[in-house]
């Protein structure tokens, strides 16, 4: 009898490229999800996967990272339109609007109980302060939501409440994935988890680092509390993931491609190894 099998997509911007290069070696090894989490990027890129659970998904992905660097479609707008925009509303510096917009290309109106395997994506509810589980509405609504930067995108609104990215409350939701019956786990991580960390040294540093050790603390603390009859595979990026210690990082696309197939040849490997 077969184990119920969750794929786990954590959070990490312009990082998240590498987790489609890990989606890459588990579908060609035959390796589908029952369950389908994602955080932030995570939910983006899980998503679709819900959606279509076979390898012609993977040329869809590739296809939207690919657009999202020759356009820098997300966060392409110039200077001065972000500074305008920050002044006016006091809260972030870009639109959100491309990103629904792409979303609602590739997905339309599903609802998630339409989606081919469960998905569920995490978002930070600000009026409750509280970690929050989309599983049923419209996909896209949910994805937007996990996926609201701080400062970078609006708090998205659903249903008269407001949210900002899940990687504020839950960046890998291991956790989760347990706590819905999986008990084979594949963690499809960009690779934050296991980079030293250093003292920050400027203001928009600081930030950075806290969150980071808020999201590895959770993280490490989740998997080593998992049950005995759990097992989780953490996937390796390869070393596709770059520092991205710049103020201007996050818009940074540059590398898709190489961390997309430097993720899929380290996950061949590690699959390879240890599920022979």
């Amino acid at each position: 009898m077969s184990r119920p099998t969750a794929f786990v997509l954590g959070g990490g911007g312009v990082l998240g490229a590498a987790e489609v290069g890990m989606l890459r070696a588990l579908l060609e090894a035959e390796i589908r999800p029952d369950l389908v989490l994602g955080t932030s990027v995570g939910a983006l890129n899980g998503a679709l996967v819900a959606a279509d659970p076979s390898l012609d998904v993977i040329g869809r992905l590739v296809s939207l990272w690919q657009s999202a660097a020759a356009s820098k479609e997300v966060y392409g707008d110039g200077a001065v339109r972000q500074v305008t925009r920050a002044v006016r509303t006091g809260t972030h510096l870009h639109s959100a609007k491309p990103l629904r917009e792409r979303l609602h290309q590739l997905l339309g109106e599903r609802r998630f109980d339409e989606l081919a395997v469960p998905f569920q994506c995490c978002a930070a509810s600000i009026e409750r302060a509280a970690e929050h589980w989309f599983t049923e509405g419209r996909v896209v609504d949910a994805v937007v939501a996990s996926a609201a930067v701080p400062g970078l995108l609006r708090p998205a609104r659903v249903d008269g409440e407001h949210f900002l990215d899940g990687g504020i409350v839950n960046s890998i939701p291991v956790g989760r994935a347990v706590e819905c019956g999986a008990e084979r786990i594949f963690v499809l991580q960009v690779g934050r988890v296991d980079r030293v960390l250093r003292p920050p040294t400027k203001p928009w540093e600081v930030a950075r680092v806290s969150f980071e050790i808020a999201r590895r603390h959770r993280f490490h603390r989740e998997m080593a509390a998992l049950p005995d009859h759990v097992t989780a595979h953490v996937l390796p990026t390869g070393g596709g993931s770059a520092r991205l210690d710049s103020l201007l990082a996050y818009r940074d696309f540059a590398a898709v491609e190489g961390r997309i197939d430097a993720a899929y040849d380290a996950s061949v490997g590690y699959l390879e190894e240890h599920l022979g």
